[in-house]
């Protein structure tokens, strides 16, 4: 950890680091984020700067077009001509703190453009608590077999909320490679979570299963199940869309999962007003089923 990094603790467990200043080149989207975030019993459930994209920054909010700066890292979907490399990459600054507690962080942040100029500015909280015991211990999987129970200490929620403000004189557009042009359902930039995975993990919905179903997807929740490379088994459960928003996800190519802003046409913040959001992600250890994500995904 750096000096200015932070870390979340749930009953004296540490669950999360959040990286405040990465010294990072400006092709990667500098940003605050979250990582390694781990479950209770220690399995970790995030990867960060990964050969594959180096610019996944484990849990972070990032967009790819935002008035045309580059949010999220790596090169921009450019309508005609596909990724290019191009000189368009911004940064997200903390600007300031106001609160700061082992469970609770809550600061400013500036969305800047290449020349440092702010094109957003947000106030983002971030809380981790411990969840009650699941709902349904003795459930059953999708299959109707038992759900493999949790290693040990149940499973706690990270509650993400984010208020992104435009400038007094513009509006600001939020778009993604999807909206710029690329077909395939790679309408991703939002709240992102790359997760880590030894093999392809398992996505599902209430009422869908697989990457094909759930990607695009306005499912009131989702979960992700996975198994890390050290070993360990957990489940994922997230919910926080907002109206316009869509499920962007990825299970074969690498295992991630956004709230995504701009799946498949442009978000607009008009001059002076707020996107108001709140993403909650439920961390849990062993393979839980169908019906304890749902209960753990109502849970208030």
């Amino acid at each position: 950890m750096t000096i200015d990094d932070q870390e979340l603790l749930v009953d004296g467990t540490p669950v999360a680091r959040y990286v405040l200043a990465p010294d990072l080149d400006a092709t990667h989207g500098p940003r605050p984020y979250l990582h390694p975030v781990r479950t209770l019993a220690g399995t970790r459930v995030t990867d960060a700067l990964p050969a594959d994209h180096v610019w996944h920054l484990g849990a972070s909010l990032a967009v790819q077009d935002v008035n045309g700066t580059n949010l999220w890292g790596g090169r921009t979907y450019v309508r005609d001509l596909g990724y290019t490399w191009r000189a368009d990459h911004g940064r997200i600054v903390h600007a300031g703190w106001n609160h700061r507690s082992t469970d609770r962080l809550d600061h400013l942040l500036h969305w800047c453009d290449p020349t440092g100029a702010v094109l957003l500015t947000e106030r983002r909280t971030l809380a981790a608590a411990a969840v009650p015991e699941q709902a349904d211990a003795a459930g059953r999987d999708r299959d109707g077999a038992p759900s493999s129970a949790p290693a040990r200490g149940g499973a706690w929620r990270l509650d993400v909320d984010s208020v992104l403000t435009a400038p007094a004189d513009r509006d600001v557009v939020l778009g993604s490679p999807a909206t710029n042009g690329r077909p395939g359902g790679a309408g991703y930039g939002g709240f992102f979570w790359r997760a880590v995975a030894g093999e392809p993990p398992e996505v599902f919905t209430a009422t869908r299963a697989g990457e094909e179903t759930v990607n695009g997807c306005a499912d009131p929740w989702l979960a992700m199940t996975g198994r890390s490379p050290e070993g360990g088994a957990y489940t994922l459960v997230f919910s926080g869309l907002g109206p316009g928003d869509r499920w962007f996800v990825r299970t074969t190519m690498y295992p991630g999962v956004c709230v995504a802003f701009a799946f498949a046409r442009t978000a607009t913040i008009p001059a002076g007003t707020s996107r108001r959001n709140h993403y909650r992600v439920v961390v849990a250890d062993g393979t839980l089923t169908s019906h304890t994500a749902a209960a753990l995904a109502d849970l208030r």
